[in-house]
Formats: structure tokens, sequence, C-alpha cells
């Protein structure tokens, strides 16, 4: 678990920084490198001091946790809630993980055009009344726990969250000024890469991790992490050759990812040709997001993360009530195609609750925000790059210094 543990706080950053830094232009690499970095200083913080008390402290009427665990009081290096043989410490931080690359995913939907100051006040104010509240009741006891929606590792809580989240922040704010003017390419596929192959990494410690402990389950999780992620990467790939007439790289990769999400809340809950079926249907989803929904309403989803975690997090939570079977994990429960239609219904009430609280909550939040700060960086600062703009920073130095010979040499 401690390996877990690092391993997706390794997912948060480099990898979601390596994955977005390489998408965007080189104006805003560092930027967008600080919007992951920073989430994971603040969201730790919040989480020691309040975040985590709110998703698992000890349940107030189903709707969030009591403040017990105020500043870790009573977390400790005894076994977690008394029953699982990690320690509470561990637990504690591997919960954080979770928390802190949430926020930091919502902010591919508003890359290169967000005030520092404005996302530094909506991390801390998302991450207690946004994703504590979500955590706790699919995690911490609360209603959607007791109704009886899975969700193994955060197809919900994660990924549908961000990603609604992303998608509202991104309409509110407005898209970038040149955003309909000039085709957005990736800057550098190689960083990007490295991030994709970074998360994919990660992602092992993220979907086994949530099993708590080293067992049959953990192994199940591990083998349909990998399995979805190849088949969603195949499928896009072929989607790509059929439609584009040419397969790419950063195509492949971003299928890789949208069977990670898709994955995630079905991960300990269903067999592994389930994984792939799961892994397999989460690129069609996410390609049609992104190519088809995204080029009609013409909302600036900078880096997709509606595209990729919302709509397939959506997809693998109402599949988790498809292809669940407590043959594999006796904690879970029985889907619809193993005689219980009832199973579709609960998870289609966590997907509804992930979207409503996203949305509503990540507008509320927003318009909090802006009466503090400016939402966004003006025109200017914009068109000039926020690496320069707001940090004074470029990613890569286009001064090539002169190669100094000594006096003494001989050139020929």
């Amino acid at each position: 678990m401690l390996i877990s543990t690092a391993i997706v706080i390794f997912m948060h950053v480099p990898g979601l920084a390596l994955f977005y830094g390489g998408l965007v232009s080189d104006r805003n690499v560092v930027s967008t490198m600080m919007h992951s970095f920073v989430s994971l200083l603040i969201v730790t913080l919040v989480w020691v001091l309040w975040g985590y008390t709110l998703s698992f402290g000890p349940d107030k009427g189903g709707l969030i946790g009591g403040l017990e665990y105020l500043g870790f009081h009573g977390v400790g290096g005894e076994a977690a809630f008394g029953s699982y043989t990690i320690p509470y410490y561990t637990f504690a931080i591997f919960q954080c993980a979770f928390a802190a690359i949430t926020v930091a995913i919502i902010s591919g939907g508003i890359a290169g055009r967000i005030s520092f100051p404005a996302w530094i006040l909506f991390s801390l104010l998302w991450v207690t009344f946004i994703y504590a509240p979500m955590a706790h009741w699919v995690w911490g006891g609360g209603f959607l726990a007791k109704l009886g929606e899975l969700d193994f590792a955060g197809g919900t809580v994660v990924h549908i969250l961000s990603g609604v989240s992303a998608l509202t922040a991104a309409i509110i704010i407005g898209p970038r000024y040149e955003h309909l003017k000039k085709k957005h390419s990736p800057h550098n596929i190689v960083l990007f890469l490295i991030g994709a192959a970074t998360l994919w990494f990660g992602w092992f410690g993220f979907n086994a991790g949530s099993a708590l402990g080293a067992n049959g389950v953990t192994a199940l999780a591990f083998a349909n992490t990998q399995v979805a992620a190849a088949a969603g990467g195949v499928c896009w790939l072929l989607i790509e050759w059929k439609v584009r007439k040419r397969p790419t790289l950063v195509g492949a990769a971003t299928g890789a990812i949208a069977g990670l999400v898709g994955i995630t809340p079905a991960a300990g809950f269903v067999t592994v040709p389930s994984a792939i079926i799961i892994g397999l249907l989460s690129a069609p989803v996410s390609y049609y997001g992104i190519n088809f929904i995204k080029e009609k309403f013409k909302y600036d989803d900078t880096l997709d993360a509606f595209g990729v975690h919302g709509l397939s997090g959506i997809w693998g939570s109402l599949a988790t009530g498809l292809f669940a079977t407590t043959s594999v994990n006796s904690a879970g429960n029985d889907g619809l195609f193993y005689g219980n239609p009832e199973m579709i219904v609960h998870q289609f009430a966590g997907v509804a609750t992930a979207i409503i609280l996203g949305v509503v909550g990540t507008f509320i939040i927003l318009k909090i925000v802006k009466l503090f700060v400016p939402l966004r960086v003006t025109q200017e600062e914009e068109l000039m790059g926020l690496d320069i703009s707001l940090h004074e920073e470029v990613a890569y130095s286009s001064t090539v210094q002169p190669l100094e010979i000594p006096n003494d040499s001989y050139v020929s």
C-alpha cells in the first residue's frame, strides 16, 4: 500500500503534468504543469486539516463525515478502522493522492487561460465542498454506499466528477481567444507519451491499490487495468486508421487512457474478459465526445478532460452495473448480465449524483472565486503565453550560447 500510494502520487507529478504539458503550446508548458504541481501541494494540506475527516469521518446522516479526524486527530499507526491490515496513516494518505489528482484533472479543461490566483482558490474550495462530500457518499459510508452503488477506484468520485467540473469551468471561463481561429496541436509528443506511460504505470497503484491489501482482488484489479488500457488503445488506433486514414501516437495513447478511465470503477468487480469489453468501448465513447460533441457545441475543453475522463467515466460506471459479478469479488454485487437489473439503477444514481454535484458545485464555486480574484488572465497575457506573463519562466531556452574556443586551439 505504501508503494501504491507513492506511484499514485507519481502519476500526478510528473505523470499528469507531463501528459498535459506535452499537449499544450510551448507558451503554456510551465503554467500547465504548475496547475498539477500546485494542486498536489494545496490538496495535501487541506486533506490533513479538514478534507479527510469530511470524507471518511463518522457518517452524519449519509451526507458528510464528522469532524473527529480534524487535523488527522486519531489517525495513527494502528490498523485503519480496526479492520484493515494497513496503518491508518497509509490509508489516509492513499486517499489524499486520489483527492489531489482529481483536482488536477480539472485543469485540463481550462489550461491556457485561468488566472493562477483563481486556480489556487478554486482548488481549495473544490476539494472541500465537492470532492469531500462525493468521496463520503461513495466510500465513506454515505447514502450512495448505503444504496449499493459500486465504485472500486473512482469512476464517479474521480473521473465523472472532475470531467463534468472541467467542462463546466471551461464554459464559464470561456474559450481561448484563438480557439476557433487556429488548429491547436501538441507542442511535444515525446513529453506527452512519457506522461501517458507514467499515468498507465501509476494506474496500477490507483486500481490495484484500491483493494487495500494484497489478495486475489488486488491481482484481479491489476490484470483488468492492463487489459482495459490495451483494448482502449487498440480500438482508438483502429477508429483513427479508418476515419482519418492514418494512426497517430497521440490517438493510441489517448485511447489507452480512456480504457483506464473506463475500467476504474469496475476494476475489482468484473472478470478479465469483461474488462476487455469495457476498455474496448471506452475508446469510441471518448472519440465521439472529442471529435463530434465538442465540435458541434464549440466548447473549449482544452485538453479534453470531459471527453476522456467524464465520458469514459460515465460509461465505466454504468458498465459496472452490467458486468459486475460476485464470482470474482463477494464484496461487490451481481450486475444486469448476471441476473440483477437493480444494479444498473444504483449505478445510474451514482452517475447522476456526480454530474449534478460537479456542474452545480463548480458553477457556484467559480462565481464565489470571481468575487475575490479574476477568473481568467487578460487577452494580452493569454496571447503572450502564461509561462512568461504569469511566472516569468520558460520551458525551453531559445537562446543558443556560442561555443567558446580557447585562443591557443587549432581550428581547421
